[in-house]
């Protein structure tokens, strides 16, 4: 070991990069009290709209991480969308789905335009309550593994500070070395028992896990987008001016005064990060209509770059967002699905930190990955269609905005009905309103907050009982009694559950049924909390 390399206290998860995925993946660990260091090459949070769309499932994630006030009250839902043709006709998209608005079981029924850098500042802040921190300025140059953990080196460049280990909601367990960030580059050992990659598409982590990273990069399919200012514009709703060469659009960007630019970019044309290029281009496919823009704020030349890695994990070191799976902007999926993986991998990371068996970081693979290619099939067809109709589609359904993703017939999925129940094991909890709690009137929702394990029983108490810790309990009832007790006072939630007299439902830390047993099977129940989570239950 040279005189700049020094070995740092070790946490149990060294993350690489705090985009929204690394921050979400932080925040879970941290909420659970598991030591976590989180590192980001960049000197300071990066600017840009970027990914501005923020899906209904993301949403419910947020709201379980107590973040989900900030995130609203920066952005809007539901937001209009003109599409404008070349003969000035209008035609307006962006509202809630029939089939999806006025449903108890569904607190979000469309997307938050927020821009991308709102996202990060509110989980940043979230994980600034719960104790820990970004460390910018440092970066990761190399790691090694061996089956008891990962040694990572790690460089602290300028503008980096000295580290602390966060430990969830106690903060850090005492300085440790990591460099003062005087621009000398100092280099430290950081031994930790796992590693997650969330460094983006040029994952420094997956190139040097050799992690094949399959898909394609289609040079002729770009797109300029910028954060401008404009003039001659309100502020009502998103608008997509169509035209022979491309689109153009402007959607303005809540808590903010600025526009989100987006321009397609075909081969031959122009694709200058330039005011005067981004002003001609507008003024030629809206056909004049005297918007002005003033300098960007933020621009970015985007192509089109599909890709999937042939696997999530090699030994200790996990991808999840960017580093994984990097998709079309059209529809909007990408960050999301990021933010889901970190969160099917944060609650199991801290149950395996907490004596649960090792094999359950297996199923973060094999339940994110299909997700990944699902979202990369319909991404691709979005922006195909994009392409050939020169619009944005504004087509709303379960599936596009990611409440239909679910786990079925997978190894953390188990129950007794039949393939024609509505509600089986893997699919999305379903939310439901007026419950009658000791409290007062409640969502289901609010009583799952906190990312722990749910139990539903619809018969009252429980025959033969389940392990109580780390599990909340509600015994749906008539009369409500005591803490545990929930009265179901619409028939809402069994409606939501299609539960009988005796069911028993397991809810996961993320938001999804583990158990149905409609039997109310509790040794079912308990045997799966078991072989899931041993002594980390």
């Amino acid at each position: 070991m040279t005189k700049s390399e020094r070995p740092l206290n070790a946490p149990t998860v060294l993350i690489v990069g705090a985009g929204p995925t690394g921050l979400t993946l932080a925040c879970e660990l941290a909420r659970r009290d598991v030591s976590f260091r989180l590192i980001e090459a960049a000197p300071g949070p990066q600017p840009g709209s970027r990914g501005k769309g923020v899906q209904p499932r993301t949403l419910e994630v947020f709201e379980n991480l107590d973040v989900i006030d900030r995130v609203l009250a920066h952005g809007r839902l539901a937001m209009p969308m003109h599409s404008i043709a070349p003969d000035g006709r209008v035609t307006v998209g962006g509202a809630v789905p029939e089939s999806l608005a006025n449903r108890p079981d569904i607190p979000y029924a469309t997307s938050l335009i927020t821009p991308e850098w709102r996202t990060e500042e509110a989980l940043r802040l979230r994980l600034a309550e719960l104790g820990g921190a970004v460390e910018f300025g440092t970066s990761l140059v190399g790691f090694e593994q061996s089956d008891d953990g990962v040694s990572a080196r790690v460089a602290v460049g300028r503008g980096g500070v000295s580290a602390r280990v966060a430990v969830g909601r106690g903060g850090g367990d005492g300085e440790v070395a990591g460099g003062k960030g005087g621009g000398d580059g100092e280099v430290a050992t950081v031994a930790a028992r796992w590693l997650v990659g969330c460094d983006g598409g040029h994952s420094v982590v997956r190139k040097r896990a050799g992690i094949a990273f399959e898909g394609e990069t289609r040079e002729e399919v770009r797109m300029i987008v910028a954060d401008v200012q404009a003039d001659g514009v309100d502020r009502d709703a998103w608008r997509v001016w169509r035209h022979a060469e491309g689109i153009v659009a402007l959607c303005p960007l809540p808590s903010t005064d600025a526009f989100q630019y987006q321009a397609s970019i075909a081969p031959g044309q122009d694709a200058q990060l330039t005011l005067a290029n981004l002003q001609a281009v507008l003024d030629r496919r809206t056909g004049g209509t005297g918007i002005r823009l003033h300098a960007p704020e933020w621009s970015s030349l985007w192509r089109a770059n599909i890709r999937l890695a042939d696997r999530y994990r090699e030994g200790r070191v996990f991808l999840a967002g960017d580093a994984a799976h990097i998709h079309s902007p059209a529809g909007g999926q990408g960050m999301n699905t990021g933010i889901q993986d970190a969160v099917n991998l944060g609650w199991k990371l801290a149950a395996v930190a907490q004596g649960a068996p090792s094999s359950l970081l297996d199923t973060y693979a094999s339940e994110r990955r299909p997700v990944a290619a699902h979202v990369l099939g319909f991404s691709t067809a979005r922006l195909e269609q994009m392409m050939r109709a020169k619009d944005i589609p504004t087509r709303r359904d379960a599936s596009t905005i990611q409440l239909d993703i679910g786990y079925r017939g997978l190894a953390l999925a188990l129950d007794d009905r039949d393939d024609n129940a509505v509600l089986r094991a893997g699919d999305r909890a379903p939310d439901a309103t007026e419950l009658a709690t000791t409290g007062g009137k409640r969502r289901l929702f609010d009583l799952m907050r906190g990312g722990r394990f749910t139990l539903l029983c619809f018969g009252g108490a429980v025959e033969g009982g389940v392990p109580r810790l780390g599990v909340r309990v509600l015994r749906v009832v008539d009369e409500v009694a005591d803490g545990d007790d929930v009265a179901d006072t619409a028939g809402q939630l069994r409606r939501a559950y299609g539960a009988g007299e005796r069911t028993l439902v397991l809810i996961r830390p993320d938001g999804y049924v583990g158990v149905v047993s409609d039997a109310g099977d509790a040794s079912a129940v308990a045997g799966y909390l078991g072989a899931v989570c041993g002594a980390g239950v």
